[in-house]
């Protein structure tokens, strides 16, 4: 079997659902075998290579643009500001920051040190007092850590979230009174305690008088982002603004590696070198068996047990271990550190992890975005960022809606 994926493992690798691999066996797109013993449906791995090789290698030309002028100065108060990957973006789509949010004082220095001119406010934001601008700022941007909160009754009031993230998130809303806000999060949000906390979090922002644009899930990669990346995004806006909202259009060209890592339509140059972290030799050993876009599957079965552990007898994919990325496809989802043995992001010709500067770049950051701190805090600030591209293309979509607004006035 080291020659054939499962469904599961395929679904992951190529990015796309088990229903649509499914259909796309009946459409003979990627055609699936039976396994012999369990009757499951598996994939030569050869007809995956080859797959991923057309879909990624394919030159498209790319006729989606999101491109909409600001025709006023629009602010934003940004909570949760991380590194700056969502502000960069929105800032890159024509929006002013009023006001970054941040506890982690690593990140704020990041902030300070390349936007000397951003009013950055360091520390928790149970500790801040927004009220200030009230009716200053159009937008409160922030992505708020997911946290349970009880769920009473058919309606979970703004009082019953106290105590969470989401809470400072919506007071700071109702302090400022914004005509949009906009919370971002992971994917898994959607299905968090059977859909219950986001059902809150939506009635919470009902209550405090936002209407939210039905919650859609956007695919990094489908917004000049080189990582298979995923982001939920909810935004509100408020109810007396009669504008409905649309996401950004998903464009047709899909980035890879090489795009972000060399010369390209996405960056100018190739990746400036950069320190990154190392692999123990032990682990090196094992990784250099490993080829381009190929896992721990693709090690001898003697290496693979030991390499694995208690791993290699529990179910599922587990496509992260020992996973090398090739040239030809985005990268898969990068994490707060480069090196955890779940999610291996492993360069595709040297044996090591990626560096800070290609982490940054694999999250279409600028290459003059300095990031403060130890290795593994650079590491960290990045993982957690939204990537830039990404949140250019929402910053339009909002840009859209206010200069909409503005004309109403």
């Amino acid at each position: 079997m080291k020659d054939y994926l499962t469904l599961a493992e395929t679904s992951e690798i190529i990015g796309k659902s088990k229903e649509t691999l499914r259909r796309w066996d009946k459409e003979g797109i990627l055609n699936a075998v039976r396994e012999p013993v369990s009757n499951y449906r598996v994939y030569r791995k050869s007809d995956v290579q080859t797959l991923l090789g057309n879909l990624f290698d394919e030159i498209v030309e790319d006729d989606v643009s999101n491109h909409v002028k600001p025709e006023n100065e629009y602010s934003i108060l940004e909570l949760f500001a991380g590194a700056g990957g969502l502000a960069i973006g929105l800032e890159e789509a024509g929006l002013k920051c009023a006001a970054l949010n941040e506890i982690d004082k690593w990140a704020c220095q990041t902030l300070r040190n390349n936007r000397p001119n951003w009013n950055v406010l360091e520390g928790d934001i149970k500790n801040f007092d927004f009220s200030k601008f009230k009716n200053k700022v159009d937008i409160v941007t922030g992505g708020f850590p997911c946290q349970a909160f009880s769920y009473a009754g058919k309606k979970l009031g703004l009082k019953d979230a106290r105590g969470t993230l989401f809470y400072e998130f919506a007071r700071a809303v109702q302090e400022v009174n914004p005509a949009i806000c906009i919370g971002e999060n992971v994917r898994g949000l959607l299905s968090h305690d059977n859909g219950k906390t986001l059902k809150g979090m939506i009635s919470i922002l009902d209550e405090i008088g936002y209407k939210v644009a039905p919650p859609q899930v956007l695919k990094a990669i489908n917004f000049r982002v080189p990582q298979k990346r995923e982001r939920l995004i909810l935004v509100g806006i408020r109810k007396d603004i009669d504008i409905e909202y649309k996401y950004p259009k998903p464009h047709r060209k899909i980035y890879n590696l090489k795009d972000a890592l060399k010369k390209s339509e996405l960056y100018n140059c190739d990746v400036p070198q950069s320190k990154g972290s190392k692999y123990p030799e032990h682990k090196k050993e094992v990784l250099d068996l490993v080829p381009p876009k190929g896992y721990w599957r693709d090690l001898p079965l003697d290496i693979q047990k030991d390499y694995m552990g208690k791993s290699f007898y529990l179910g599922g994919g587990k496509t992260g271990m020992a996973r090398r990325i090739g040239w030809d496809e985005p990268s898969l989802t990068l994490t707060c550190s480069p090196a955890q043995k779940q999610t291996e992001r492993c360069h595709p010709d040297e044996t090591r992890p990626f560096t800070v500067r290609e982490y940054a770049r694999i999250q279409t950051f600028p290459d003059d975005w300095e990031f403060a701190g130890s290795i593994s805090q650079q590491y960290k600030q990045i993982g957690n960022a939204v990537p830039v591209n990404l949140a250019e293309e929402i910053g339009y979509s909002i840009i859209k809606v206010l200069n909409e607004y503005y004309v109403k006035k």
